[in-house]
């Protein structure tokens, strides 16, 4: 008897011990919150008057005035945030922070800055779409120069190229999954790019037409989706108001990002009028002397050569101003200011500017959705809870 219990126990207990465990349930996604951050300080040495000294835009023609000092309103932060679940989708927001909204009106001075806010988004995403809003980059021009000197103002800012983060709604419906075609719409809030008081604000040129500025992009991608190598072609429609005559902002805008192993070559153009509002176009100017709105092209491209990169920026003043009695002048720029290899058409050169410092290109990549983020920079999760 007692033998044959003992068969019996066997002929159970070895079939379970040979089975497999069972793999454990994947733990859910979290949800989580997150703190970046990049610390930055500049020197920086100019031997002529400029309009701004530590992040200079252009030349000024008062006397020249040699300067060396050094700033840490560049440094930025920000705030990440997910959770899985959100509308059947994902969530992701962002705000991204500098000091470089002016300064203290005291005896600091430089050392005093003031808080800013650069971008602050928030994104729904499903499989084969997303709905983003808040403040960001134009769909139409998400690309911009990098570099460590130059962070609180894109690159060439004032020499025509368009960056201004504008408050804006946007779409995107996505196709394929090898090679993913998308098309994109953004619906954003209508601004000239003129100045506003220390507190109160008033309607500009671009808000008193009434309209909202529309944008659409169409993008081809390929590679990871985290990573993507991409090429787009998009548009730009606006109005500014003045009197009772409405004037078109419009746009044509093409750019790329390939990426091959660690190389990232980036490249964008664009052609239109009345674009200040975008943050640049024209240099900075939505219309001429004449009050006619002022056609503007430019865009960046790749190094060549094996240099560190060239990029280009001019205009050209409307063809209606060239009607009424002035020389015509050529379309190409008729000064020239080199910065770090660049060339534009900025305001006349004061005597004996030099173009600043040469640097490294900035660390921290541009998120194709997001603009210039601070994604790679170094995080520390400061909340995480189911």
């Amino acid at each position: 008897m007692r033998a044959t219990l003992l068969v019996s126990l066997a002929a159970v207990v070895l079939p379970l011990a040979a089975q497999t465990p069972p793999t454990p349930p994947a733990p859910a996604a979290k949800r989580t919150v997150e703190l970046t951050g990049l610390v930055l300080m500049n020197g920086f040495f100019t031997n002529a008057r400029v309009n701004n000294s530590d992040v200079p835009q252009f030349a000024d023609s008062l006397a020249p005035a040699s300067a060396v000092g050094g700033t840490i309103r560049q440094t930025r932060l920000g705030v990440l945030v997910t959770d899985p679940d959100v509308l059947r989708g994902s969530f992701s927001g962002e705000v991204d922070l500098d000091f470089f909204g002016g300064q203290q009106p005291s005896t600091g001075g430089r050392t005093f800055p003031l808080v800013r806010l650069r971008r602050a988004v928030g994104i729904v995403s499903w499989p084969h779409a997303q709905l983003l809003f808040g403040q960001e980059s134009p769909l139409v021009a998400e690309r911009s120069p990098r570099s460590l000197a130059s962070v609180g103002f894109p690159d060439f800012a004032a020499a025509g190229n368009l960056w201004l983060w504008v408050p804006q709604v946007r779409a995107t419906l996505e196709q394929g999954y090898t090679l993913r075609l998308a098309e994109q719409v953004a619906v954003l809030a209508p601004t000239s790019g003129t100045a506003q008081g220390l507190f109160t604000t008033q309607p500009d040129s671009a808000e008193r037409s009434r309209r909202p500025y529309l944008q659409a992009r169409v993008r081809l991608a390929w590679g990871p989706t985290d990573d993507p190598s991409e090429v787009a072609i998009g548009g730009h429609l606006g109005w500014l108001a003045s009197a009772d005559t409405l004037f078109q902002s419009r746009a044509l805008t093409a750019d790329a990002r390939i990426k091959v192993g660690p190389v990232e070559v980036l490249a964008e153009a664009f052609s239109g009028k009345a674009l200040a509002g975008l943050g640049g176009g024209g240099i900075g100017q939505s219309f001429g002397p004449t009050g006619d709105p002022v056609r503007t092209k430019g865009g960046q491209r790749p190094a060549q050569k094996g240099t560190v990169g060239r990029r280009w920026l001019r205009h050209r003043r409307s063809r209606r101003r060239r009607s009424v009695g002035r020389a015509r002048q050529p379309a190409g720029p008729a000064q020239e200011l080199r910065v770090r290899g660049a060339r534009g058409s900025p305001p006349p050169r004061a005597a004996g500017v030099r173009g600043r410092v040469p640097t490294a290109r900035d660390h921290v990549p541009e998120r194709e959705i997001h603009g210039q983020s601070l994604q790679s920079c170094r995080r520390v999760p400061v909340l995480t809870r189911e």
